[in-house]
């Protein structure tokens, strides 16, 4: 558990610049930027318990995150 949001681009600061030009020229980056960005934020609500959940919730919150974070990846690296 950690109580700092996993922020695209402190997961990737070298890929910083294509980030937003992907977000700005690619509208399925982002919108699975946004989905990330949404899944990310609940992630941190429950982990500061600024909104707790249930584990098994946070936990396929999670899962969920790590996919969207996979499949940007793909995307910045192609």
């Amino acid at each position: 558990m950690s109580n700092t949001p996993h922020e695209l681009h402190e997961e990737f600061p070298e890929k910083a610049d294509k980030i937003h030009e992907m977000k700005v020229g690619n509208p399925h980056f982002s919108k699975l930027y946004d989905d990330y960005h949404a899944a990310n934020r609940a992630v941190h609500r429950a982990e500061t318990n600024v909104e707790p959940m249930e584990a098994l919730a946070e936990n396929e919150l999670r899962k969920k995150r790590a996919v969207l974070k996979d499949e940007l990846y793909k995307m910045l690296s192609a």
